[in-house]
């Protein structure tokens, strides 16, 4: 088995800006994925960052060296690398860890690399997601974990939500603070886009349960006219 570490930095509302980032010092070896480009589909009625298709990330995965007999070391922002992680175990790749850039003690390289390609197949699971129609019948049975910002999950007025608010129901578990206690239960997590409630889920995987993502998250929820809390 050999090791692939790939960078997913990226910055919201700034398309380019994650590749600006590693263009200007990354882990040596290590390849790109873009949230906006390789680890979502085109933005639309699903929201903001729908699940890419499995062919579609099969390419985006081969092209940054991910195949079988291959470790990946995912490192990020945002959410970023955690997506990347949640992906390749959806679509059947378990061989991931995710790594935080700051706790990286060898040195940065600047520009591009020339990264093998591989052949990455996807084996595309079921259970891990959740839709709207199911999630709007089962508000009452699901531990449902918004992991946005307490101002946002409050439904206060911000730059990014068009119709702020929350999912009926739902507990507050922002994804960059410590993980709360949460009941036990059939637990989904969701968030904006999709991708920092990824966060949610990989730190409830490494604590020993696992969690369904709602892929399109707010950015869907808020299109449907469907139940809003605030406050």
């Amino acid at each position: 088995m050999r090791y692939q570490f790939v960078d997913c930095r990226w910055q919201l509302g700034s398309p380019g800006k994650g590749r600006e980032l590693y263009l200007a010092g990354h882990i040596p070896g290590a390849s790109f994925l873009d949230v906006d480009d390789d680890l979502a589909a085109a933005p639309g009625p699903r929201g903001r960052h729908p699940l890419p298709s499995a062919e579609e990330f099969a390419r985006s995965a081969s092209r940054a060296g991910i195949g079988d007999g291959v470790f990946v070391v995912a490192y990020g922002n945002m959410g970023s690398a955690e997506r990347l992680w949640w992906l390749l175990r959806h679509f059947g790749h378990d061989d991931c860890a995710v790594l935080e850039l700051d706790g990286w003690l060898g040195p940065l390289r600047a520009g591009e690399e020339a990264v093998e390609p591989a052949e990455f197949v996807p084996q595309e699971r079921s259970g891990d997601t959740v839709e709207p129609d199911e999630l709007t019948r089962r508000l009452e049975e699901l531990v449902i974990v918004d992991a946005r910002r307490p101002e946002r999950f409050r439904g206060e007025p911000n730059p990014i939500d068009k119709s702020p608010g929350r999912i009926p129901g739902a507990l507050n578990a922002p994804w960059d603070e410590e993980l709360p206690g949460l009941p036990g239960g059939e637990l989904v997590a969701y968030c904006g886009s999709g991708v920092t409630a990824c966060v949610t889920l990989h730190r409830l995987f490494l604590g020993g349960r696992e969690g369904r993502l709602y892929p399109g998250s707010w950015s869907e929820w808020e299109q449907l006219g469907l139940p809003v809390t605030r406050g």
